[in-house]
């Protein structure tokens, strides 16, 4: 068909479309269209497909609900469609018939689909809904019957009944009986085709053919083996029947492998219970199953073979039906090489009851037919299937000797019933068995030796049991016999067996023979050999029925079948006696071991070294080291062994034994000798010689004569370290070496060797030796060290003597310095100990395995900085550690004492945590080794935590330590007077208090308390008063201190590592602690105050302290006065938890004391205003006379005592007292204004106001003094005092207005307003200026913070009449008076001050001034466009924030550049790059403010700026580096993406949070405001940064705008003439109706899922009276009003109307943008061609010209003047 570029027929102006001519089709016809699917409605594969995808008419057709209903009974599933049929059912009952008829189309389709569905439950439930749909449409079913009727028909005839029933009933509600007959004859030829067609598809009809014969062949099967035999003679006439039928016995070549095995099954079942049935059908019979014996399938196979057995028993002449010899034995041939295809441990089972049934003629001549099985079956060991597979190949196997021994058996017998000589018989007979054995058993034997799979098979023991039954009938081995019993010593196999013998022979002598041979051969025959010794019983062998072979009257049978059970491995790992009896065995491994000994001596043969090896280890007999010994070395001689053996004193009666004993003979001349040469690697076959000589050895104590000697001399440890590994892995070799093992020979060796190896150890890589024989040596140590047997392999003096030199030598490493190059030795040494302990029952009883454990400790609990061990090494010395903890709570004692593992560590715990010099780090280390032992004593049960509370006592310090302890502490808390309160509880002004603290007494004592912190975290148990009390004091002190210094913040995170809080401990203790506690605080904060006091405050806060035990406990109140500082924070924390009534007393006698106070001190005035008004502030109540009085006495000491008020005062010289008495009254006066305004009168609220203003006055003028932290606390109240003020006169509470003074409310909006702002907005540019340097600990932060929060009260008309000194930038164009300009000038750069209250009080008070600015720009001459201008005007947001932005580009740039968009980038909280940040982002909060209140014509200016400097385009790329990947607030319960999450921008901003919100909020408020732009940016990005960035907004923004601007044209109050806007909120639609005269415009506005990023869409609804191409032109305007301009729907459908407006004037559009009205400076087109006298808009003319390069007219291409 057409492309897209290719030229369209003249005419046709739109491209061809499916979906449209469908719909003209729909439209022209009136009627549903008939192409739905690709089928007529007969058709079974197609379901419920909708009518016209483009046509909503037509799919309206049809009910929501039925629709999803349709499309569930097209799905395949069966439970679906039932459910869903049902649920059909149920809704034609229930819905109205009009709904219904609308499914009418589409069910025939899916009618005809179900009601023959294979599924008989879904065909009935069919039926049934079809009936309910028939009653509620009724005759609207007509149009529809033709395409139902067939199935409908076949459906009544369905072979369920239930089903059947149902579609007549349908059928009767439909037709009344006399109407039946003619509806059917309206449709028979559609029923008639239907009928013809197959109703069931091919795949089911097979499925259901395949279950239907497999199932009723099982069924014969199960019905004969059930019936009783009178049962089976009732059916004597219908069985011929069926078995006579031809089809019957075609079965069992039918193609599927289940009915072939099923019908197989049936024919064993009739020749088991009918054999004469299976014997008339013989002919029939027989060739079906013996003729398919190749059928190798899986399923067959079994019920095959059961079949051919069944057949060859009960069936004589079976072999008479069929061909033996052309028909079945070629075909078991070649199966049998094929190894049975993958089935013989199914098919080789079944050979030898088939050989058994072979009548001789079909065996004739016999050794050909046997030769030929045998060579087959032997020939499928080489099959893929059984050279892979271990039970293929033993079945193979087993199989092969079952048969060949049955052969055997039979050729001996079967001429004794000839009558012929003796001779002959014996010939005949024992040629065929011969034969047998040469030609198949030793190849087989043979080539068993070479494999490996057959080596581990169960051939040898086959072999084995066959030559036990021989040895048995020849009557060898087994002593005198019965003259009379000729078969007892049966020549024949007397012969056999001494032939089979001497060819094996002569197979093993040729394969020992061979210099060449492979080791795997000798292996092989070492097995073989092994095996005939003692045929232990396989673990191949599953099946449980065991094969007799015996002759008739022969009961030889039963005791060969119960030898096969007999013989095991002895415990000591010797083979015990043979079952071969005849000595063949030993003549034959004698005559090997000898041929071995040559090559190993002449030739070092280590193949035949090993062969030897296990030669000696299974038959370790003095006759076999005899034949091993060279002629006349059957003794020792006189010289140098004599001497070896005389060197053992006390020994003498045992010489004389072990020097006549050949085996010792042979381990001295032979076996030492290949010992000592150091080449040898493989030295495990000669340990194994020696325990076969000592096997030979009669005594223990020879055994212990031999292993000493061995020991003395100078072998390689790891042969020492195999005998020993040897001994211990048997009980039998470990009782029997015990003497040699705790003796004092191996004991001192030992000994010594430990010693060797630490001292080459210490020595570091100057005295390293090669690995392998270190690893030996350790692997010694450590298994000498362990349990054998309840006991230690070795002596206990010599255990203790290692763990001693261990313990040393690792306290050497751990003192040098260069004990990171010790690793080898202590990762030796953790191995060792890690084994000791864990195996060695008790070995914590030993004093130095205690010294070792506590060395271990010390190494897990120092820094890895110091000890320089890597990880790995750590871990292996923690795992060693705890170790030996877990063993010592098992035996340690129930007491701790003096020197024992657990008072070493707290003694060495306390001096470690007493040393200056301990790091953060190490600390962490030290505090975590603690708790991982409290954990493992914890974890050990009742014992271990008895143990834990003494460790921690012992840890614990005593008073005297505490007191020291406190007194070292730096003086960060000065005076906690110096409180002030924040919801009613006081807390230490921790940003206000601030000192300089040395760095080394930080240092020197927190670790203490966070050690105790640990014990009291993971110590549940026990709880000491007086150290849980220090160690909350340590708590509250590390709280107050978390930020100065810096190194705190440390502590402070370990203190959250460890979840150490006030919670913790609380939780963890008992109602008499809480007492002890509380008394215990309550007491040292009488007596201290300070710190003692918030300790106490946050215990009754986190403990829940009632206000009853409070008062119970502090008793009366009158014991606090006279107040002193200590009592005075002691009060202030009690008095929140005080009754009402203690706290009225408290307020009666502070009021007392102020009242009567005339001269004298100070303090004492203020520590009972500090009370009072404390009182006050935690819910007492006071009469309004009390509040009189005490507010007459403050007016009375301003006029007679004024220098208390601190007016016009150098606050430098003031004391500390002076200062707080003026916060006290700053306190007390604000609470009376919030809380009783109604008590102050005209001249006490004068002395309010007045005494705030000159307060005021003073605080600026001593801005220097800002460090001082008591300054700062009276200016921070000063700015409450303001606040407060602001708070009342902005919105008074109900009912007072009226009680105020006339004029107040003037004064404080026309001249206290002004003084206080006046004052306080260049106190805040002053600090600034005079500390620079926030990171400064005198940085006033919360004046600043106080400033900022009073500055938010300053009224728009202060702010753009400051009196802010005057500052202006050189070359700034502005449009602003001089006031804005300089307090922009002024408060812009402070955007980037380090300091966060700075930022955010500059930026609320900008954002109040932001909306103002606009105007003067609207007003000025560079905003007016003239009209004759060719380029587009673009002016500038404020210059002094634009000036900021470009500074803090590339700062950002060089921040964020490293950090792809779309990954979030942390930025540490209060860091200089968070300050850039947070600046940075606020002036664009400002510049969107200002943009936002800016008018249309201004915002396109604006946004060229913008656009031309892209500044937009940077902020967009560093937004996405600072949002999150997920905004969502933390703590949500919701999942993300439902409608309740809470994310970053459904939320309002808040300043106090962090960056990702106001980057999120930035990001929102550019999306709605500057959408074009972003749109523009969005558009000409990469496809990674686009694809990020429409998903992310596409999930979390797009949504809450549209629904905003649906919402706000909704909500608009805009009205236009002879326009109407209405709103679709789900729908996200706006439609808009134009109508002027006959004319009638519809517009549908669509926004995308994804605004504002996508276009929106602007469809065509109705029209009335506007040309094709003048609408077109009109649509095409408002969608480039709405992408292209940033603003709102409600302001591009204005700009609309205005254009078409104009149109309907008369006004022509110009011929560039076909617009009236221009989309950016509003103008009208009035330059014009003077040819064709069109006119354009200038920028579209200027546009033109630049694009161009040519100045003609764009229409007529003339020349334009």
């Amino acid at each position: 068909m057409g492309g897209k570029n290719k030229q369209r027929t003249k005419g046709n102006v739109r491209p061809s479309s499916s979906g449209r001519a469908a719909e003209l089709l729909a439209r022209d016809s009136g009627l549903l269209p008939c192409f739905v699917g690709f089928g007529s409605s007969t058709s079974h594969d197609l379901g419920y497909v909708p009518a016209l995808h483009g046509s909503e008419d037509i799919d309206s057709l049809v009910d929501a609900d039925f629709r999803l209903v349709l499309r569930k009974l097209s799905k395949r599933d069966t439970v679906t469609k039932l459910k869903a049929v049902q649920e059909f059912g149920i809704m034609c009952q229930e819905r109205e018939a009009e709904v219904v008829k609308g499914v009418l189309p589409y069910w025939p389709r899916i009618y005809c689909k179900i009601s023959v569905d294979h599924d008989r439950r879904v065909r009935e439930a069919t039926q049934q809904a079809f009936e309910q749909l028939i009653l509620k449409v009724k005759r609207s079913l007509a149009p529809y019957l033709k395409s139902i009727m067939g199935h409908w028909l076949i459906a009544q005839c369905d072979t369920y009944p239930p089903a059947a029933s149902a579609a007549t009933v349908a059928f009767q509600a439909a037709f009344p009986l006399n109407k039946q007959a003619e509806a059917l004859g309206f449709c028979k030829e559609e029923v008639l085709n239907v009928l013809v067609q197959e109703c069931v598809p091919e795949e089911e009809r097979l499925a259901k053919y395949t279950r239907l014969v497999t199932s009723s062949f099982l069924a014969l099967k199960k019905l004969l083996a059930t019936l009783s035999q009178q049962d089976l003679d009732a059916l004597a006439e219908r069985l011929p029947h069926l078995a006579a039928q031809s089809k019957f016995w075609k079965y069992s070549r039918h193609k599927t492998p289940q009915i072939r095995g099923a019908f197989f099954e049936a024919v064993s079942a009739l020749c088991d219970r009918t054999p004469k049935l299976v014997q008339a059908q013989a002919s029939c019979v027989c060739p079906a199953v013996l003729l398919s014996i190749d059928d190798t399938d899986p399923v067959v196979l079994p019920p095959l073979w059961e079949a051919v057995l069944h057949v060859l028993s009960n069936i004589p002449d079976c072999w008479t039906h069929v061909n033996a010899r052309k028909g079945v034995l070629p075909k078991l041939w070649l199966l049998l090489r094929e190894g049975g295809k993958g089935l013989a441990t199914i098919l080789h089972p079944n050979l030898l009851p088939f050989i058994s049934k072979l009548p001789k003629d079909i065996t004739v001549p016999q050794l050909d037919f046997y030769c030929i099985f045998f060579t087959s079956i032997i020939q499928g060991l080489s099959s893929e299937r059984a050279a892979s597979s271990p039970s293929e190949s033993a079945a193979i196997v087993c199989a092969t000797m079952e048969c060949l021994r049955f052969r055997v058996l039979q050729n001996a017998s079967e001429d004794e019933d000839i009558e012929v000589n003796l001779n002959e018989m014996f010939s005949c007979s024992f040629w065929k068995c011969c034969l047998l054995v040469l030609l198949q058993l030793l190849p087989l034997v043979d080539r068993a030796v070479g494999s490996v799979l057959l080596q581990h098979g169960p051939l040898f023991a086959q072999v084995t049991d066959m030559l036990v039954s021989w040895e048995k009938r020849a009557g060898l081995g087994s002593g005198p016999t019965d003259e009379d019993s000729a078969v007892s010593r049966d020549p024949i196999f007397r012969e056999l067996v001494a032939d089979f013998w001497e060819g094996l022979g002569r197979m093993c002598v040729y394969r020992v023979d061979q210099e060449e041979e492979r080791e795997e051969a000798l292996v092989g025959l070492a097995t073989l050999l092994r095996v005939m010794q003692n045929p232990a019983r396989p673990n191949w062998r599953k099946k449980t029925a065991k094969i007799c072979f015996s002759d008739p009257g022969d009961s030889e049978g039963g005791p060969e079948g119960e030898e096969e059970g007999k013989g095991s491995i002895p415990a000591d790992g010797h083979e015990g006696p043979s079952l071969l009896r005849s000595g063949h065995l030993e003549q034959l491994v004698c005559q090997l071991a000898e041929l071995a000994m040559v090559h190993v001596t002449e030739r070092d043969s280590e193949r035949h070294l090993r062969f030897l090896s296990v030669l000696l280890a299974s038959f370790p007999s003095h006759q076999l080291f005899r034949v091993l010994l060279e002629p006349g070395t059957e003794d020792f001689p006189e010289d140098g062994e004599q001497e070896a053996m005389m060197g053992l004193e006390g020994q003498g009666e045992h010489r004389a034994a072990l020097a006549r004993n050949p085996a010792v003979i042979f381990l001295f001349q032979k076996v030492v000798v290949w010992l000592k040469q150091d080449w040898r690697e493989d030295t495990e076959l000669l340990v194994n010689m020696i325990f076969s000589v000592l096997h030979c050895c009669g005594s223990r104590e020879e055994k212990t004569i031999i292993l000493n000697h061995i020991t003395e001399m100078e072998l390689r440890w790891g042969i020492l370290l195999q005998i020993i590994q040897k001994v211990c892995y048997s009980h039998v070799a470990l009782e029997a070496s015990v003497g040699w093992l705790k003796g004092p020979v191996l004991g001192e060796k030992l000994v010594g060797l430990a010693r060797e190896l630490c001292a080459v150890g210490l020595r570091g890589p100057r005295g390293s030796v090669p690995t392998h024989i270190h690893t030996h040596s350790w692997a010694l140590i450590s298994l000498v060290l362990s349990q054998q047997l309840n006991s230690a392999v070795i002596g206990d003096v010599y255990v203790q003597k290692i763990i001693d030199q261990l313990h040393a030598t690792l306290s050497d490493a751990k003192d040098l310095s260069d004990a990171g190059n010790m690793r080898p030795l202590v990762s030796f040494i953790c191995d060792v100990a890690s084994n000791f302990f864990s195996s060695m029952k008790g070995c914590l009883l030993l004093a130095s395995a205690e010294e070792l454990l506590l060395t271990l400790f010390q190494l897990c609990a120092q820094d890895q900085d110091v000890t320089r061990l890597s990880d790995s090494l750590l871990q292996k010395l923690r795992h060693a550690c705890f170790t030996g903890v877990c063993s010592l709570v098992t035996h340690a004692e129930p007491k701790l004492k003096d020197g024992t593992f657990l008072h070493s560590v707290a003694t060495w715990v306390r001096n470690q945590l007493l040393t200056p010099a301990l790091t953060v780090k190490s600390l962490q280390v030290l505090v975590a080794a603690v708790q991982s032992l409290a954990e493992s004593l914890v974890g050990a049960g009742q014992r271990g935590s008895h143990l834990l509370s003494q460790f921690m006592s012992h840890l614990t310090p005593s008073e005297e330590e505490w007191r020291r302890i406190r007194e070292a502490l730096p003086p960060q808390v000065i005076c906690f007077s110096l409180v002030f309160f924040q919801g009613g509880f006081p807390s230490l002004t921790k940003n206000i208090v601030t000192s300089t603290v040395h760095r080394g007494n930080i240092m020197r004592k927190p670790s203490f308390w966070l050690c105790l912190l640990c014990w009291s975290y993971v110590n549940s148990c026990v709880l000491f008063v007086s150290s849980v009390s220090e160690v909350l004091f340590a708590l509250q002190w590390c709280v107050e201190t978390e930020n100065s210094p810096a190194v705190m913040s440390d502590y402070c995170a370990l203190l959250r590592d460890l979840n150490v809080t006030w919670e913790a401990f609380c939780k963890k203790g008992t109602t008499n602690c809480d007492q002890q506690l509380y008394h215990s605080f309550d007491l040292r904060s009488l007596k201290e105050g300070a710190l003692w006091a918030l300790t106490l405050a946050n215990y009754i806060q986190s403990a829940e302290v009632s206000s009853a035990n409070v008062q119970r406990l502090c008793g009366n109140v009158e014991s606090f006065f006279p107040l002193t500082e200590a009592s005075l924070s002691t009060v202030l924390v009690l008095c929140p938890s005080l009754p009402a009534k203690e706290k009225e007393s408290l307020i009666a006698l502070c009021v007392a004391a102020l009242l009567n106070w005339q001269n004298g001190d100070q303090d004492l005035v203020q520590t009972n205003l500090a009370v009072l008004q404390h009182c006050l502030r935690t819910g007492a109540t006071a009469d309004a006379e009390v509040l009189l009085a005490v507010t007459a006495t403050l007016m009375e000491w301003r006029n007679g005592k004024e220098d208390l008020f601190l007016f016009n005062s150098d606050l430098k010289k003031v004391s500390a007292g002076l200062l707080s008495l003026n916060v006290e009254m700053m306190r007390f006066l604000s609470w009376v204004t919030t809380h009783s305004p109604a008590v102050l009168r005209d001249t006490q609220w004068d002395m309010l106001l007045c005494s705030m203003l000159a307060w005021l006055e003073t605080a600026t003028e001593n801005t220097a003094a800002f460090w001082n932290p008591w300054v700062q606390l009276f200016v921070c109240e000063n700015c409450h005092l303001i606040v407060t003020l602001s708070k009342f006169f902005s919105s008074p509470p109900t009912g007072v207005a009226d009680q105020l003074p006339s004029n107040l409310t003037t004064e404080w909006e026309e001249f206290f307003m002004e003084g206080i702002h006046t004052r306080l907005l260049p106190m805040l540019v002053k600090i600034t200026e005079e500390f620079t340097d926030p990171d400064d600990p005198l940085f006033p932060f919360p004046v600043l913070r106080s400033a900022g929060e009073a500055l938010c009260y300053m009224p728009v008309s202060l702010l753009t009449e400051n009196k802010l000194p005057a500052r202006f930038m050189a070359d700034q164009r502005t449009n602003l008076p001089e006031q804005l300009q300089t307090l922009l000038n002024t408060l812009a750069p402070l955007l980037l001050f380090k300091a966060r209250p700075v930022q955010l009080t500059v930026f609320q008070i900008l954002n109040k001034v932001m909306p103002q600015l606009p105007e003067f720009d609207n007003d000025s001459d560079n905003a007016k466009c003239d009209e004759d201008d060719e380029e587009e005007p673009c002016l500038s947001p404020p210059a002094a924030l634009m000036s900021i932005l470009f500074d803090m580009e590339e700062l950002l740039e060089g921040i964020l550049g490293g950090v792809q968009v779309g990954e979030f980038a942390v930025v540490q909280p209060l860091s200089d790059e968070y300050c850039c940040i947070l600046g940075y982002l606020l002036a664009w909060k400002l510049i969107l403010t200002f943009f936002k209140a800016s008018p249309s014509q201004l915002r396109v200016q604006y946004s060229l700026y913008l656009r031309k400097s892209r500044s937009l385009n940077k902020l967009l790329q560093h937004l996405f580096r600072l949002m999150p990947e997920n905004p969502t607030l933390p703590g949500q319960v919701a999942e993300p993406g439902s409608k309740d999450t809470r994310t970053f921008f459904t939320e309002s901003l808040d300043l106090s949070l962090h960056i990702p919100h106001l980057a999120c909020s930035v990001y929102y408020s550019a999306l709605k405001d500057l959408p074009a732009m972003i749109r523009l940016w969005w558009n000409g990005q990469e496809k990674r940064v686009s694809s990020t960035v429409e998903k992310f907004t596409s999930k979390y923004v797009s949504g809450m705008l549209s629904s905003q601007e649906i919402a706000s044209v909704q909500a608009s109050t805009q009205s236009f003439e002879s326009m109407t806007v209405k709103a679709r909120s789900t729908t996200r639609e706006v439609i808009a109706t134009y109508s002027v005269d006959d004319i009638f415009i519809e517009l549908v506005i669509q926004l995308p899922q994804n605004y504002p990023l996508g276009s929106i869409s602007v469809e065509s609804g109705r029209r009335v009276g506007v040309a094709v191409q003048q609408w077109r032109n009109w649509m095409l305007q408002l969608s480039t009003y709405l992408t292209h301009q940033n603003g709102s729907i409600m302001e591009g459908l204005a700009l609309w109307k205005n254009n078409v407006d104009k149109r309907f004037e008369g006004v022509e559009d110009c011929m560039i943008c076909f617009s009236v009205i221009h989309g950016s400076n509003y103008s009208l087109p009035k330059k014009a061609c003077r040819t064709c006298k069109k006119k354009f808009h200038s920028a579209c003319l200027y546009k033109w010209f630049t694009s161009s390069n040519k100045s003609t007219c764009p229409l007529c291409r003339d020349t334009f003047f």
